[in-house]
This record gives C-alpha cells, structure tokens and sequence, in this order.
C-alpha cells in the first residue's frame, strides 16, 4: 500500500490530459511495445476519436520503478461534470494541467474548486511550452491566483510546478533543464502525492465510483478500496444508497494494467480494482464486510440543468431507415444508460414520451448520437433550462461564460451575449490580438447561441462555460428572429424547385431528398414562417427555347448537426432523428392544426 498512488488528471478541455496519460504509459514500459499503438489510446469510444474530447472518465494502472500508480482521465467539457465529481473522490492528488498559452479556463476552476475542497494535494503541470505564445510564468501565477481564491490550505498552496510538452513526451523541473523524457512526472507524483489512507486490517469497505457492463458476467463496478482486503469468491454485503443491504458473492476481482484488466485474486486497502457479483451495483454504493457492513458517505453529484424531451418517432418518413423504432425499445435503451450514466435522470412522461435531463446540450447531444448509431429513430424537442423552486422562489440556472475572440468582433460578441442575459465581469486583451470576456448569465441565453458566435466571430472565437449556481429566473427564452420555410407537399425535392425557392432564405435540402408536409425545408429570410412547395417540377412543352434551358445554378444547402439542429429550433417545432437523417418538422404537421395551436397558445 505505501507503494501505491491514486491520481486523477484535471484540466480544461483540449489542455492535453489524455496526451500526457498516452506519454506516461508508454515511458514507463507498461505498454507492450510490439503492440501498434495509435494516438490518445485512453479514449476508446468511436465518439471521443471523432471529437477529440473525453467524454467517460477512464482508469489505468502504470508501473513505475517499485510504485503502482493508479491513474483516472477525466473529461474536460464542463457538460461531462458528473464524471469528474464522483472521481475525485476515488483519489488523494491530483495533476493540474495548464495549457502554457491560454492559461486558466472556466472548467479549470470547476474542477480545481472541486478538488481543493476535497483537500486533495495538486501539482501543477505548465503544458504545451512548446507553443510559440505560451507564457509559462504567467499561468504559474493565474494558478496560484486561483488557489487563493478558491480558499486553498497552506499545503495546497506550495505546490510543486512542472513544465511540459506532453506531445514531444517531455518534462522539466526548471524551463532551463535539458530533460528529454517524463521522469519529473514520475519523480512528483511518487514525492508529493501521500499513499492511499485506510487499513488493511480493518473490515472491508469499498466504494464504487464508475459503471461498466460485460454480456457475460453484468454489471462491473470500478471500485477503490478503503479499508480492508478482498478476495475473489467472498461473501460480502452491498449497502445501497437508501441503506437497503443485499448479500452476495465476488465471483470476479480484476485489477488495472496498462489498458488491460487482468484477472487478481485479491487486492488490499488503496487500490483501484473492477469487480463483479451483483446486479443492482449503483455508483456510490458500498461493498463491504459480510459480519460488520459499515456504508461509507454517498457521492454528491450535482443536478441536472437542462432537459429535452424524446420520443418515438412519428414523421410521415417514421421506420424507413432505422430498425428500432418502437417506444419499449427506446424505453428500454433509455433505462440502460441510467444505468452507467449518473449525471442524466430519465422519466417517463406517458407512451413513447421522456424527459430525459443533463447538464448541457452537448451531453445530450452525445446520447442522442450514440443512440442514432444503434439505428435508432426518435424525435427531440427544444433544449429548456430546469427551473427549481425554494421558499417560493423560481431559481434558474447560471453559468460563468469565457470568450477568447479576435479583438475586432469582441463589441458583436458583448453586444449580442447582453441581449441574452449576460453580465460582463472581466474584460482582459491578450497578447496575441484576441480579448478575453468573462461573463455571468443564464443558461437559457446561452441556448443556440454557440452556432451564431461562430459565425459573427468567423469561426476565430472560443466559448466556454461552466455550471455556476441557481438564482431567481427573470429571462425568458430567446426567440429565433427568422422564421421557418414549410413544405406543404410529399414527395422528393427537385432542383428546379429548390433554385426558386433560394431567394426566400438558406435552404436545408438539395434535390433527391425526401420531403413531407409540415416538414422544414429550410429558414425563411424574414421573421414569419411561410409554407412552400420543395417538390414542384418544371411545366414542359414541344416546343424548345433558346435561352430559357440554361442550368440551374444551387447554393450548398446548410449542414445540420445534431448540436446545430436542437440550437436552432423553436417551442412548436421537433428534430427528427434517424440513423441517416436529421431533419427539423413542426410539432403539428397539420397546417390547421399548427394554427389553431398558435391561437390557443397566444
């Protein structure tokens, strides 16, 4: 146990920490050298390759001289919260990577608050020196700013500093060293991080922070043990959250390595195991000793503060190109998430109707793309903010809002985040021609609004935002300013069509693709919506004409994606989601029926 150390990799989304994790494993041998190995082997999902984000917390084991250190990678984007939170809990220090040039971001105060108030022990790790910008000493003092701030404790404050460049696979104790490898990581973590607390020799107590899933054996708890042994084959008890105790048996006991399991046959107090044996397991659940179970202290995992609502899809188009498309699958799928996903809460809301609620548009966002992926089809309603009551009090949530953009769009960027709500706080120019915006403001404000920063900055801006805190909702939602165009025909859009239609506003679909009535074809130029007919041929005679049979000229219709998609849509209108397909149609497909909607509505 005195050779064992549990470290999580904190930091800011795109700072490097998966990188850094891909370099550990590798210097220290642990790796199999004949495997082919590709880039940032820690994120395994199809997603996070895409995406180059971390989406699920992932742990790994590397072997270093005659230490065994457990390492977690965490997901940096503030909607992956949930995932961080429990975590940290599992750990006694933590690595803060930086990036040398932005310095310190929203989520790097999220889970820097997290961590100093769980009094874990950071050591700073000063990234990506290697950029032609990056201003080491500058984020050394941003850091130590921030620590102040965040009320840390001496021991937290003197914290040792390193400098690296994670893709070149070096660190250094001084920016002056000539080290060319990541020994100092190695050397820091073994010196500052203390070894695990708890006793061996005390009744078992372990807690289980993440969820995995086996067809063979079922649910598979990742684990740390507290205090205790355990052995495979045990009869132990798992104490619930609600303090419900259920027996059972170890019948599998997997240890870390490198990014294998392997099969152990016990394992003691301050280790990180996987093990398997009951059904119910839950995150935060306590396996403990059979003759004395003693549950340790729930996680706390913040709510949810932004939902949808989905349901099976019932378009004219429904069940053309997806295989499950019956509401008990897509209940049944559901379900299955909440099993391993503990920061999203499902409810059941009548026949083929769920509420499904996160902390952020891109979390659900990733749900609604897995599930696509699984030939799924479903529809999904506008994003809302989660509004909570107390002492009769409405409270909505707020976030802390960080913009990076070029200085000559910042007065675009100010003027339009404060038509949504938003409260400038700090306003800092950077050294390489942007300025930075910190602001405070509503998370409905901040709903499909990331597509238009994109473009008012020319895709040279940055947004990031983190979860702040509830406070009494005044806003009400932001509405669209331009309207929608409707087709009120079904069948297949033509080019002649789509050509006339081009001056009325950005069309959403090029010719070949299936229409049908009440769906939208594209958005109109001016505020009100305007139904037209995508599917209308040209009238031909006998007769050829000079002059009147030239070719037709289309402007690229706009992509949508699903983040696109769902920030883009009002109340009354749904994103259709298929396998091969998002399309956006109005709730009512019924042209009367929209009507009369609107009227009782207004």
């Amino acid at each position: 146990m005195k050779n064992i150390r549990n470290i999580a990799v904190i930091a800011h989304v795109d700072h490097g920490k998966t990188t850094l994790v891909d370099e550990l494993l590798k210097q220290s041998g642990t790796l199999d050298t004949r495997k082919e190995i590709g880039e940032r082997v820690m994120d395994s999902n199809d997603l996070e390759k895409e995406r180059g984000i971390t989406i699920l917390s992932k742990n790994t084991a590397i072997k270093w001289k005659d230490y065994k250190i457990n390492v977690i990678d965490t997901p940096g984007h503030s909607d992956f919260g949930g995932e961080v939170e429990r975590v940290l809990k599992m750990v006694d220090g933590v690595l803060l990577l930086v990036d040398a040039q932005e310095g310190v971001m929203p989520q790097t105060k999220f889970v820097v608050k997290k961590a100093l108030s769980l009094g874990l022990k950071p050591i700073l790790v000063v990234n990506k020196i290697d950029k032609p910008a990056a201003e080491p000493d500058r984020v050394v003092d941003e850091v130590f700013d921030l620590f102040v701030s965040m009320g840390a404790s001496e021991d937290q404050l003197d914290f040792p500093i390193i400098y690296a460049a994670a893709k070149n696979g070096i660190a250094k104790w001084n920016l002056e060293d000539d080290n060319k490898d990541m020994t100092p990581i190695f050397e820091a973590i073994t010196k500052y991080i203390p070894a695990p607390s708890g006793d061996e020799n005390k009744p078992l107590q372990m807690q289980v922070f993440t969820l995995d899933y086996d067809n063979y054996v079922g649910r598979i708890g990742i684990a740390r043990i507290f205090n205790g042994k355990v052995k495979k084959g045990d009869s132990v008890t798992l104490v619930k959250a609600n303090g419900e105790k259920i027996n059972g048996r170890i019948t599998k006991l997997l240890g870390f390595l490198g990014l294998d399991r392997i099969e152990i046959d016990e394992a003691s107090a301050g280790d990180i195991v996987a093990v398997a044996g009951f059904e119910a397991l839950d995150v935060g659940d306590t396996i403990a000793d059979k003759n004395s179970p003693v549950a340790l202290d729930p996680l706390h995992i913040e709510e949810p503060t932004i939902s949808v609502i989905m349901s099976v899809n019932d378009s004219p188009l429904a069940g053309t190109e997806g295989k499950n498309v019956t509401a008990p699958k897509l209940r049944d799928r559901l379900f299955k998430e909440m099993e391993t996903n503990i920061a999203m809460k499902i409810e059941e809301l009548g026949e083929g109707k769920f509420k499904v609620s996160g902390r952020g548009e891109l979390q659900i966002a990733i749900l609604a793309e897995n599930l696509r992926r699984e030939d799924f089809e479903f529809s999904l309603s506008r994003p809302e903010v989660i509004i909570k009551e107390e002492n009769g009090v409405k409270l909505e949530p707020y976030e802390y809002v960080v913009v990076d953009v070029p200085d000559e769009y910042s007065g675009a960027v100010i003027e339009k985040l404060g038509t949504r709500g938003g409260i400038m706080k700090n306003m800092m120019p950077l050294s390489d021609g942007t300025t930075r915006i910190e602001f405070e403001m509503p998370a409905r404000g901040l709903i499909g609004y990331r597509g238009e920063f994109m473009t008012d900055t020319k895709g040279e801006g940055v947004l990031n935002s983190s979860f702040l805190e509830f406070r009494p909702a005044t806003t009400k939602p932001y509405k669209r300013k331009n309207g929608a165009l409707i087709s009120m025909e079904n069948g297949v859009a033509t080019g002649y069509a789509i050509f006339n239609l081009q001056e009325r506003g950005r069309m959403f679909i090029k010719p070949g693709d299936k229409v049908y009535n009440g769906m939208i074809v594209g958005e109109h130029s001016r505020s009100n919506d305007l139904e037209v007919n995508p599917i209308r041929g040209k009238n031909l005679t006998n007769v050829r004409a000079s002059g009147s049979d030239e070719a037709i000229k289309l402007v690229p219709p706009v992509e949508l994606t699903l983040e696109k998609a769902l920030e883009w849509i009002e109340d009354d209108e749904l994103v259709e989601v298929t396998p091969k397909s998002i399309r956006v149609r109005k709730k009512y497909l019924d042209p009367a029926e929209r009507k009369r909607m609107s009227r009782k509505k207004s």
